[in-house]
């Protein structure tokens, strides 16, 4: 089924295919911005972030975070 011109998608769809179609700086300002996401989110979690539930839990992941919460919980 092809979408029809008169569809709020397809104008939608037209419009920033067009923008980006025409772009020129914007595109590099794209790439720099997406580059910047991957090294947060990749980057800085492999180094920063380690899996304190996988380290800490020994297999029972269930039983470790109700233990922590109940351990936690009560003064």
């Amino acid at each position: 089924m092809p979408m029809r011109k008169d569809n709020f998608l397809y104008k939608v769809y037209d419009l920033y295919a067009d923008g980006f179609r025409s772009m020129r700086l914007g595109k590099t300002l794209w790439a720099i911005i997406l580059i910047k996401l991957f090294i947060i989110f990749a980057v800085l979690k492999i180094f920063f972030f380690p899996n304190f539930l996988k380290e800490n839990a020994q297999g029972d992941e269930s039983g470790f975070v109700a233990s922590e919460l109940v351990d936690r919980a009560s003064p």
